[in-house]
């Protein structure tokens, strides 16, 4: 008998997937057997779920995304891909199966053919979701109040679902279990010492506030503009490098008293930095985020709401190639480049390194407008991609924020209005906390 071939009977979490048996090494009728007595005693003893388990109250599919919803909190959530037959296999800590069988064939619709439950160990509910077609899962979160989760699906050609079997699982946690635990530093991005843009020699290193020891994760927060470099202006004389630096002071306060992450500010007062320099501050700190805060204008005085944008060489529309070619000349001053870059950044080793931080970026935009739309307005295509230089760093997820256009009347009050600026930060705070706390469970 082939000892690695064999695996455990269900009953036991190793070695059994979606409570299939395997036992190898005996004949076809004495696995039969095995397996109708097997499937007869759970069918006499079920596995017990903890008394005070949370029930799985409801499962709803759509076209590209499934919720489970939970009559009372958890806290832990784990999903994984399974191959022959093309499955979603999803685990819930503290959790008991609940619903119909009809319910469940009720909820199957779009990528997902069927869903069934059942409690895998006396601690885990699994649910299983039959695919009609390849698909893998994209972003999830697990609710504040561990009431729900949600996962998002999209389709795959067959070979990309294969690979993505051998991923290991994701896990998702609720933001109060990442407070509980406290996070250690996320360093699933390689750091290599590349050739790649830097700054001139003598950055300014600046200090680093917040939670206590190295192992939280650091934020890097950059006021756009500064110094003889004013940024856009409001028709009433108001600075964009004033209200991008009293934005980025009222963020790194939040997230200082949140007691969750390390933070720095690459400017503290009016002063000009390269933007070279700029990312080049958060590369040398090893900075697990970059968050760069400017303010928008337009030649039309009513546009108006905020945009984020995140790293791409080639611009989403016209407006944001127009503003990162405005951002970019901020390097330039009486016709000097002051922030030359350096002529081997296409290399390939730079070009994956990127490629992986530039997917975290975009991820991370899309976790910021989540949590900031109730609380400030956006443009309606909120994320746009340009070629912004301080968005470069290879090893640095990073994303430019537009809190708003200075040429708009009515924004100009909002960006220099002390409850807007708090508005921001508690924002910023909540996707940041959030996005480390996937970053946590992913590790």
């Amino acid at each position: 008998m082939a000892a690695a071939a064999c695996s455990a009977l269900p009953g036991g979490a190793q070695g059994v997937e979606d409570g299939d048996m395997r036992v190898c090494g005996i004949g076809a009728d004495i696995r039969r057997a095995l397996r109708h007595l097997v499937v007869a005693a759970l069918l006499l003893f079920p596995l017990a779920a903890p008394l005070d388990a949370a029930t799985i109250s409801g499962i709803d599919v759509a076209d590209d995304r499934i919720t489970l919803s939970f009559d009372r909190g958890v806290t832990r959530a784990s999903a994984f891909l399974l191959d022959g037959p093309r499955r979603i296999a999803i685990d819930v800590t503290g959790a008991s199966p609940g619903g119909a069988p009809d319910d469940m064939r009720s909820a199957a619709g779009g990528i997902v053919s069927a869903v069934r439950m059942a409690q895998y160990d006396p601690a885990t509910a699994r649910v299983v979701l039959d695919l009609a077609r390849p698909a893998v899962l994209g972003d999830g979160v697990l609710a504040p109040d561990g009431r729900s989760l949600t996962l998002s699906m999209r389709p795959v050609d067959p070979l990309v679902f294969r690979g993505a079997t051998k991923e290991a699982r994701r896990t998702f946690v609720t933001e109060a279990d990442f407070r509980t635990r406290g996070p250690a530093a996320d360093r699933s991005s390689v750091r290599i010492p590349l050739d790649a843009p830097s700054a001139p020699d003598g950055v300014p290193i600046p200090p680093v506030s917040g939670a206590r020891g190295t192992n939280r994760p650091l934020v890097v927060i950059d006021a756009g503009h500064g110094g003889h470099d004013p940024g856009a202006s409001s028709p009433d004389g108001r600075l964009e490098k004033d209200a991008a630096l009293a934005i980025a002071r009222a963020i790194r306060n939040e997230l200082v008293s949140s007691g969750r992450v390390r933070v720095a500010l690459t400017r503290s007062d009016d002063r000009f930095l390269v933007l070279g320099e700029r990312r080049e501050i958060a590369r040398r700190l090893h900075a697990d985020l970059f968050i760069s805060i400017h303010c928008d204008s337009a030649p039309n005085d009513a546009a108006r709401g905020a945009t984020i944008y995140t790293l791409s060489e080639v611009a989403s529309d016209r407006v944001a190639a127009q503003l990162a070619q405005r951002e970019n000349r901020a390097d330039v001053l009486n016709g000097v480049n002051l922030g030359e870059e350096a002529s081997d950044v296409s290399s390939i080793l730079f070009d994956l390194a990127q490629r992986e931080t530039m997917n975290v970026s975009a991820d991370f935009a899309s976790l910021l407008q989540r949590e900031l739309s109730d609380r400030i307005a956006f443009r309606t295509n909120f994320h746009r991609f340009a070629g912004l230089v301080v968005l470069k760093a290879p090893d640095v997820p990073s994303i430019l924020l537009e809190t708003g256009y200075i040429s708009n009347p009515d924004d100009v009050k909002l960006l220099f209005s002390r409850d807007y600026q708090h508005d921001i930060a508690v924002g910023v705070r909540r996707a940041v906390e959030t996005h480390f706390a996937r970053r946590l469970a992913g590790n």
